[in-house]
């Protein structure tokens, strides 16, 4: 009696999603939202246009994706400052993360956060306002941790959450764009001193 096998149902993808959700974030990362093109996404992920719709859908839904992982990689070092004993310590950690990844060796230089979409046009429109939300958020949970900051003692009663907050992403915004421009970790170090020295700002 002849065995008949019931083939698998849906073909299993012939990549490493998150090797390829990798190599998209770092495309975006170093070419922008606009700047990179599907032939270039798909070369470096390494499959077919086809296949990263399957897996990913469109280019928009795939920076959405790219950024994810990003906030959970590279950009990791905003939600570990949070946790920081004292608002000099978050103040302190978030400008050396920013200092850090701005700067790998092994990745663009800059923040995908900053430059992946700073000058879209009506293409990247959905992309800029992603960016503009993600960077909004980051700025929201810094002033949060400065109102407990504040309501802890740790920073005077009169301290402004919103225009510390706004002061770190100013600042960590800062040197994202001086190491585009090739300013190096050590430069950025200064910078990044220099803005502490008088914390908090008033």
């Amino acid at each position: 009696m002849e065995i008949t096998r019931k083939a698998p149902i849906g073909r299993p993808r012939g990549f490493d999603a998150d090797e390829a959700l990798e190599q998209a974030m770092r495309v975006f990362w170093e070419q922008g939202y606009e700047g990179a093109s599907l032939t270039d996404l798909t070369s470096a992920m390494g499959i077919t246009r086809k296949s990263m719709y399957a897996a990913f859908g469109n280019k928009e839904e795939l920076f959405r994706k790219a950024l994810e992982r990003y906030t959970q990689g590279p950009a990791a070092y905003a939600a570990r400052a949070l946790e920081e004993p004292s608002a000099r310590e978050v103040a302190t950690a978030f400008l050396a993360g920013a200092v850090r990844t701005t700067t790998r060796p092994d990745c663009p230089a800059g923040c995908l956060g900053v430059q992946g979409s700073l000058a879209a046009g009506e293409s990247g429109r959905a992309a800029q306002e992603a960016l503009i939300a993600w960077r909004d958020d980051g700025r929201a949970d810094l002033r949060l941790r400065f109102r407990r900051a504040v309501d802890e003692g740790d920073l005077p009663p009169d301290a402004d959450p919103e225009l510390l907050a706004r002061y770190l992403m100013t600042v960590g915004n800062g040197i994202a764009v001086q190491a585009a421009g090739g300013a190096t970790r050590s430069e950025l170090q200064r910078v990044a001193d220099a803005a502490l020295r008088n914390w908090p700002p008033t």
